[in-house]
This record gives C-alpha cells, sequence and structure tokens, in this order.
C-alpha cells in the first residue's frame, strides 16, 4: 500500500512536469516528451490519475505536448458530434465528444 503522503507528492511532481512541457514545448519538444513521460512513469508508479484537462494536452502514442495549429490540428466533425484532434509528429488521432448546448424555451 502506499501512504497518501507519497501520492500526494506525487500529484504535485505530475503537474509541475505537466506545467514544465507547456512551457518547453515550443522551444525544445524534445524536452517536453520527457516531462511527459517522467508525468506517466511517476502516476502509473504511485497510481495517481491525471487530471482529465493534462489528459487532452499531450499524445498518448508519441507524448508530445499539444499546441494547436502547431504540434496538432484541431478538427469538428459536426455530423458525428466529435472534436478530433490529429497529431503532427506520428498521426493519431484522438476523437471526443460533444454535445450542442441546450435552449431556454422562451417564457
Amino acid at each position: 500500500m502506499i501512504p497518501p503522503r507519497w501520492r500526494r507528492i506525487a500529484r504535485e511532481r505530475v503537474s509541475i512536469l505537466v506545467r514544465l512541457a507547456r512551457e518547453e514545448a515550443r522551444a525544445h519538444p524534445e524536452r517536453s516528451k520527457r516531462y511527459i513521460e517522467l508525468a506517466m512513469k511517476i502516476a502509473e508508479k504511485y497510481k495517481v490519475r491525471l487530471p482529465k484537462s493534462a489528459k487532452r494536452k499531450f499524445c498518448k502514442r508519441c507524448r508530445a505536448y499539444w499546441i494547436p495549429g502547431v504540434s496538432v490540428s484541431v478538427r469538428l466533425k459536426s455530423r458525428e458530434r466529435i472534436i478530433a484532434y490529429i497529431c503532427a509528429s506520428c498521426g493519431y488521432e484522438k476523437r471526443y465528444p460533444y454535445a450542442k448546448k441546450a435552449r431556454k424555451a422562451p417564457n
């Protein structure tokens, strides 16, 4: 069993590494990949979940940090109601569903 103190420290380390990956993504993409790899290893070892917002910011296959228009292209597929992120370095496509906002009925 992993002590709660270690999990808290692991969560902090993961968030720091994701932040560093974001900062280094444009200037040093390889360093950014390494930060993401380290964050994933720490999260796996200490059984810590990555925040949902962090999971959507890098490629699951090549670990590249996604910058829209630079390292990833974003496509809206309205018929299927999905947002597709296509990695520029490896071609991996990740799809996320979206729903239309419900309109309020006029009073």
